[in-house]
């Protein structure tokens, strides 16, 4: 197997590394699986497992991940991605909500792969409530439930530092607003918010027939990297309050959406001139850094 030359910003390839070959699980064996345990996927849980495995090599191969690495991958299911993440990572730890999938997870891993089923630690726990983990990943790689996408990928990002990069599949209309940059139709909070922590770029896009059951939309692949939040005096949280703020009402200028958050439209207009943003500008059309340094404008009057 040869290996492409390294992206220079993020060290690991900058094409996808090719995965060795290894059967995966397809859509009999996942079935066959639910029907032992006797699961059928809930819409509740957001529940869509992948039974297709050269979906599974392609994401695992986007992923860039290192022969060395931990991965976080939450909402397992039936394993049929962690599969092919064992297989191209040291060691992975597997959130589950699921007490019957959390079970059957080690038992599916020992069968398909039982000489890699030592690498797996599987946590029995809601992703957005989990803050402490047997190891410390870093790669996050996940089909993470649509109807929780961003706040998980928030809540991770925060607190495991840890995580220096990752591919997650998302809907794909919350891929484009996790990679939306300043001033695209599609950016928002979540873009903004997912910048803080790192650069994310939208990788591709999965159709709905490699899904059991089958979603009714499509599916995004996005990429992120991990970097240092703008420099501020400003905490995360006060940052991402000014930002709750801007986008609350989306069409009125930031001097009139953050009146409530400054106290008055003349003080948020101090504010935005001490931070060297337009006040009749609109949410959109600003970067992360400059609501940090919105945020850091309304310190000295706390102080």
């Amino acid at each position: 197997m040869t290996e492409p030359e390294s992206d220079p910003q993020t060290g690991r390839p900058d094409q996808p590394r090719t995965v060795k070959a290894q059967p995966l699980l397809g859509a009999s064996e996942i079935r066959r699986l639910a029907e032992e345990i006797g699961v059928r996927p809930t819409k509740t849980l957001g529940q869509n497992f992948v039974i297709d495995g050269n979906t599974i090599r392609r994401i695992v191969a986007t992923a860039h991940l290192g022969p060395e690495e931990t991965v976080l991958e939450v909402g397992p299911g039936l394993g049929s991605l962690t599969l092919g993440l064992l297989d191209a990572a040291a060691r992975v730890t597997a959130v589950e909500i699921d007490p019957v999938l959390a079970a059957k997870l080690p038992h599916t891993v020992a069968a398909f792969r039982p000489e890699l089923a030592g690498n797996l630690d599987v946590v029995l726990s809601d992703a957005m409530r989990v803050t402490e983990l047997p190891t410390r990943p870093t790669a996050l790689v996940a089909n993470l439930p649509y109807n929780v996408a961003v706040p998980v990928v928030l809540h991770l990002l925060q607190h495991f530092p840890s995580l220096q990069h990752g591919l997650v599949m998302v809907q794909d209309e919350v891929a484009d607003r996790l990679a939306a940059g300043p001033g695209s139709k599609t950016y928002g909070v979540p873009s903004v918010k997912a910048a803080w922590y790192s650069q994310m770029r939208k990788a591709g896009v999965i159709g709905m027939n490699v899904f059991w059951p089958a979603p009714k939309i499509s599916s995004g692949l996005v990429s992120f990297t991990r970097h240092e939040p703008p420099a501020t005096r400003a905490s995360r949280a006060e940052v991402f309050a000014v930002v709750d703020a801007a986008f609350a009402q989306r069409r009125k200028t930031l001097r009139a959406a953050l009146s409530g958050w400054a106290g008055g439209a003349a003080e948020a207009e101090r504010c935005l001139l001490a931070a060297n943003v337009d006040p009749g500008a609109r949410g959109e059309v600003i970067d992360v850094a400059a609501y940090a340094r919105i945020a850091e404008a309304k310190i000295p009057l706390l102080a």
